[in-house]
Protein backbone atom coordinates (compact mmCIF):
# COMPACT_ATOMS: atom_id res chain seq x y z
CA UNK A 1 0.00 0.00 0.00
CA UNK A 2 1.12 3.74 -0.79
CA UNK A 3 2.00 5.45 2.52
CA UNK A 4 -0.91 7.23 4.11
CA UNK A 5 -0.83 11.03 3.24
CA UNK A 6 -0.70 14.12 5.94
CA UNK A 7 1.49 17.24 6.89
CA UNK A 8 3.83 14.94 8.41
CA UNK A 9 4.51 12.66 5.27
CA UNK A 10 4.60 16.60 3.43
CA UNK A 11 7.44 17.37 5.76
CA UNK A 12 9.30 13.76 4.98
CA UNK A 13 8.75 14.66 1.12
CA UNK A 14 10.75 17.23 1.11
CA UNK A 15 13.65 15.78 2.61
CA UNK A 16 14.20 12.90 0.20
CA UNK A 17 13.36 15.51 -3.01
CA UNK A 18 15.51 18.00 -1.97
CA UNK A 19 18.06 15.01 -2.19
CA UNK A 20 17.83 13.47 -5.09
CA UNK A 21 17.53 16.56 -7.23
CA UNK A 22 20.80 18.28 -5.23
CA UNK A 23 22.85 15.25 -5.98
CA UNK A 24 20.86 14.78 -9.55
CA UNK A 25 22.18 18.09 -10.78
CA UNK A 26 26.06 17.97 -9.09
CA UNK A 27 26.42 14.37 -10.32
CA UNK A 28 25.85 16.20 -13.44
CA UNK A 29 28.53 19.08 -12.65
CA UNK A 30 31.01 16.43 -11.67
CA UNK A 31 31.12 14.32 -15.11
CA UNK A 32 31.20 18.01 -17.25
CA UNK A 33 34.23 18.70 -15.03
CA UNK A 34 35.65 15.04 -15.86
CA UNK A 35 34.91 15.61 -18.99
CA UNK A 36 36.12 19.33 -19.93
CA UNK A 37 33.82 21.65 -18.23
CA UNK A 38 34.13 23.63 -15.76
CA UNK A 39 31.36 26.04 -16.04
CA UNK A 40 29.16 24.00 -12.92
CA UNK A 41 32.22 24.68 -10.84
CA UNK A 42 32.99 28.07 -11.64
CA UNK A 43 29.21 28.79 -11.17
CA UNK A 44 29.37 27.51 -7.31
CA UNK A 45 27.18 25.00 -8.88
CA UNK A 46 28.89 21.77 -7.21
CA UNK A 47 27.86 22.05 -4.01
CA UNK A 48 25.83 19.37 -2.03
CA UNK A 49 23.87 22.66 -0.09
CA UNK A 50 20.07 22.59 -2.21
CA UNK A 51 19.59 26.49 -1.92
CA UNK A 52 21.42 27.09 -5.03
CA UNK A 53 19.57 24.28 -6.95
CA UNK A 54 16.19 25.00 -5.48
CA UNK A 55 13.75 25.99 -8.07
CA UNK A 56 10.49 26.90 -6.22
CA UNK A 57 7.95 25.58 -8.63
CA UNK A 58 9.97 22.23 -9.74
CA UNK A 59 11.38 21.60 -6.41
CA UNK A 60 8.50 22.71 -4.39
CA UNK A 61 4.97 23.31 -5.78
CA UNK A 62 4.92 20.98 -8.43
CA UNK A 63 5.46 17.86 -6.06
CA UNK A 64 2.79 19.14 -3.91
CA UNK A 65 0.20 19.72 -7.04
CA UNK A 66 0.57 15.76 -8.25
CA UNK A 67 0.69 14.57 -4.49
CA UNK A 68 -2.26 16.32 -4.25
CA UNK A 69 -3.94 16.03 -7.33
CA UNK A 70 -3.87 11.94 -7.13
CA UNK A 71 -0.69 11.52 -9.39
CA UNK A 72 0.63 8.49 -8.86
CA UNK A 73 3.96 10.10 -9.82
CA UNK A 74 5.90 12.39 -7.45
CA UNK A 75 7.95 14.17 -9.57
CA UNK A 76 10.25 17.24 -9.25
CA UNK A 77 13.36 18.94 -10.50
CA UNK A 78 15.95 21.51 -9.84
CA UNK A 79 17.80 24.46 -11.78
CA UNK A 80 19.88 22.53 -14.02
CA UNK A 81 23.52 22.87 -13.85
CA UNK A 82 25.03 25.11 -16.62
CA UNK A 83 26.85 22.88 -18.65
CA UNK A 84 28.52 24.15 -22.11
CA UNK A 85 28.67 21.17 -24.06
CA UNK A 86 30.78 22.17 -26.67
CA UNK A 87 33.58 22.15 -23.83
CA UNK A 88 33.45 17.94 -23.33
CA UNK A 89 35.76 15.77 -25.21
CA UNK A 90 34.79 13.87 -26.86
CA UNK A 91 31.58 15.74 -27.25
CA UNK A 92 29.15 13.00 -28.16
CA UNK A 93 30.66 10.35 -25.24
CA UNK A 94 30.80 13.28 -22.97
CA UNK A 95 26.88 14.40 -23.80
CA UNK A 96 25.89 11.16 -22.69
CA UNK A 97 28.43 11.01 -19.69
CA UNK A 98 26.95 14.08 -18.58
CA UNK A 99 22.84 13.25 -19.06
CA UNK A 100 23.43 9.79 -17.51
CA UNK A 101 25.22 10.95 -14.38
CA UNK A 102 22.37 12.08 -12.57
CA UNK A 103 20.38 9.00 -13.44
CA UNK A 104 23.08 7.38 -12.38
CA UNK A 105 23.31 8.89 -9.05
CA UNK A 106 19.38 8.51 -8.80
CA UNK A 107 19.38 5.15 -8.70
CA UNK A 108 22.05 4.67 -6.36
CA UNK A 109 20.31 6.78 -3.97
CA UNK A 110 17.13 4.81 -4.31
CA UNK A 111 19.11 1.09 -3.90
CA UNK A 112 20.97 2.46 -0.99
CA UNK A 113 17.61 3.58 0.65
CA UNK A 114 15.77 0.63 -0.08
CA UNK A 115 19.30 -1.73 1.59
CA UNK A 116 18.81 0.70 4.49
CA UNK A 117 14.82 0.40 4.87
CA UNK A 118 15.85 -3.31 4.84
CA UNK A 119 17.92 -3.27 7.57
CA UNK A 120 15.40 -1.52 9.53
CA UNK A 121 12.45 -4.60 8.83
CA UNK A 122 15.46 -6.93 9.90
CA UNK A 123 16.04 -5.05 13.14
CA UNK A 124 12.19 -4.21 13.69
CA UNK A 125 12.40 -5.55 17.12
CA UNK A 126 14.51 -3.31 18.34
CA UNK A 127 13.31 -0.14 16.75
CA UNK A 128 9.45 -0.78 17.44
CA UNK A 129 10.67 -1.27 21.07
CA UNK A 130 8.76 2.01 23.02
CA UNK A 131 11.13 4.68 22.47
CA UNK A 132 12.27 4.12 19.60
CA UNK A 133 9.05 3.47 17.48
CA UNK A 134 7.97 7.04 16.58
CA UNK A 135 11.70 7.33 14.97
CA UNK A 136 10.84 3.82 12.96
CA UNK A 137 7.85 5.24 11.52
CA UNK A 138 9.53 8.61 10.72
CA UNK A 139 12.48 7.35 8.99
CA UNK A 140 10.96 4.23 7.22
CA UNK A 141 8.95 6.89 5.89
CA UNK A 142 11.39 8.54 4.76
CA UNK A 143 13.40 5.81 3.18
CA UNK A 144 9.95 5.15 1.42
CA UNK A 145 9.87 7.92 0.12
CA UNK A 146 13.42 8.91 -0.94
CA UNK A 147 13.13 5.14 -3.16
CA UNK A 148 9.89 6.50 -4.85
CA UNK A 149 11.22 9.79 -5.26
CA UNK A 150 14.60 8.64 -6.91
CA UNK A 151 13.20 5.88 -9.21
CA UNK A 152 10.74 7.89 -10.30
CA UNK A 153 13.30 11.11 -10.74
CA UNK A 154 15.47 8.61 -12.83
CA UNK A 155 13.17 6.83 -14.96
CA UNK A 156 11.09 9.83 -15.85
CA UNK A 157 14.36 11.71 -17.08
CA UNK A 158 15.11 8.72 -19.19
CA UNK A 159 11.59 9.86 -21.85
CA UNK A 160 13.31 11.25 -24.57
CA UNK A 161 11.71 14.60 -24.71
CA UNK A 162 14.64 17.53 -24.53
CA UNK A 163 15.27 18.98 -22.28
CA UNK A 164 15.71 15.74 -20.50
CA UNK A 165 18.04 13.96 -20.24
CA UNK A 166 16.83 10.55 -21.80
CA UNK A 167 16.45 13.20 -24.62
CA UNK A 168 20.06 15.22 -24.54
CA UNK A 169 21.08 11.45 -24.77
CA UNK A 170 18.84 10.43 -27.34
CA UNK A 171 20.43 13.55 -29.15
CA UNK A 172 23.70 12.47 -28.73
CA UNK A 173 22.64 9.57 -31.21
CA UNK A 174 21.49 10.68 -33.66
CA UNK A 175 23.47 11.80 -36.66
CA UNK A 176 24.08 15.30 -36.99
CA UNK A 177 20.91 16.22 -39.70
CA UNK A 178 18.81 14.76 -36.99
CA UNK A 179 20.25 16.31 -34.14
CA UNK A 180 19.70 19.73 -35.38
CA UNK A 181 15.67 18.85 -36.16
CA UNK A 182 15.43 16.46 -32.58
CA UNK A 183 16.26 19.87 -30.62
CA UNK A 184 14.08 22.14 -32.13
CA UNK A 185 11.33 20.78 -29.82
CA UNK A 186 13.27 21.37 -26.26
CA UNK A 187 11.20 24.74 -26.43
CA UNK A 188 8.16 22.28 -26.39
CA UNK A 189 9.79 19.83 -23.94
CA UNK A 190 8.48 20.62 -20.81
CA UNK A 191 4.89 22.00 -21.70
CA UNK A 192 4.81 18.22 -23.39
CA UNK A 193 6.17 16.48 -20.07
CA UNK A 194 3.64 18.78 -18.16
CA UNK A 195 0.99 17.92 -20.26
CA UNK A 196 1.74 14.21 -19.92
CA UNK A 197 1.75 14.41 -16.55
CA UNK A 198 -1.25 16.18 -15.42
CA UNK A 199 -3.31 13.84 -17.82
CA UNK A 200 -1.65 10.92 -16.09
CA UNK A 201 -0.52 9.93 -20.35
CA UNK A 202 2.38 8.04 -18.19
CA UNK A 203 0.39 5.75 -15.97
CA UNK A 204 1.68 2.56 -17.75
CA UNK A 205 5.25 3.83 -17.41
CA UNK A 206 4.10 4.10 -13.74
CA UNK A 207 2.43 0.62 -13.93
CA UNK A 208 4.69 -1.85 -15.91
CA UNK A 209 8.27 -0.45 -14.68
CA UNK A 210 8.39 2.16 -12.22
CA UNK A 211 6.31 0.11 -9.44
CA UNK A 212 7.52 -3.52 -9.60
CA UNK A 213 11.16 -1.51 -9.51
CA UNK A 214 10.08 -0.07 -6.49
CA UNK A 215 8.42 -3.15 -5.12
CA UNK A 216 11.52 -5.28 -6.23
CA UNK A 217 13.79 -2.55 -3.96
CA UNK A 218 11.66 -2.49 -1.06
CA UNK A 219 10.30 -5.99 -0.99
CA UNK A 220 7.01 -4.64 -0.54
CA UNK A 221 3.67 -4.52 -2.21
CA UNK A 222 3.02 -0.43 -3.30
CA UNK A 223 1.01 -0.79 -5.50
CA UNK A 224 -2.37 1.25 -4.82
CA UNK A 225 -5.45 -0.47 -3.15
Amino acid sequence: MWPAFNIIDLLIIIIPLLVAVTFHEVAHGYAALIMGDPTAKQAGRLSLNPVPHLDIFGSLILPLILKLSGSPMIFGYAKPVPVNFANLRPLRAGTIAVSVAGVVTNFLLAVISAGVFRLMLATASFWQNGFWEPSFMVISRLLIYSVIINIVLACFNLIPIPPLDGGRIATALLPAGMQRKFVKIEPLGMIILLVLLFTKSLDLLFSFFITPLITLLLGVNLMPG
